[in-house]
């Protein structure tokens, strides 16, 4: 159960992260909900997650899923540049979030 709350808090962190550019500096109320929540709900279940899970492993699988989906939704969302490069690493993080997940 700790990897299905560590995936989900991983899936909030990317509502987040996205989520702030769409707050306008926190000052659009609906936006700025969503984000909060989103943050909120992440740590919650990032903690749930860490019960059964070594601290080094889940936040590093957090904050991988949150990285490796703010980077693809800002590719598509925002038109950031989509560069062999970029991919590549994003790539290695989605190497090193299943690596994790099998060493533990």
């Amino acid at each position: 159960m700790a990897w299905v709350y560590l995936a989900f808090a991983g899936l909030l962190e990317i509502v987040w992260a996205i989520g702030l550019k769409y707050t306008d500096g926190f000052t659009r109320f609906l936006p700025s909900a969503i984000t909060v929540g989103g943050m909120i709900g992440s740590v919650i279940l990032l903690g749930l997650a860490l019960r059964d899970l070594p601290v080094g492993t889940g936040y590093a699988v957090w904050t991988g899923i949150g990285t490796v989906g703010a980077a693809i939704l800002g590719m598509i969302l925002f038109n950031e540049p989509a560069t062999a490069v970029r991919i590549g690493c994003i790539a290695l993080i989605v190497a090193g979030i299943i690596g994790l997940k099998l060493a533990t």
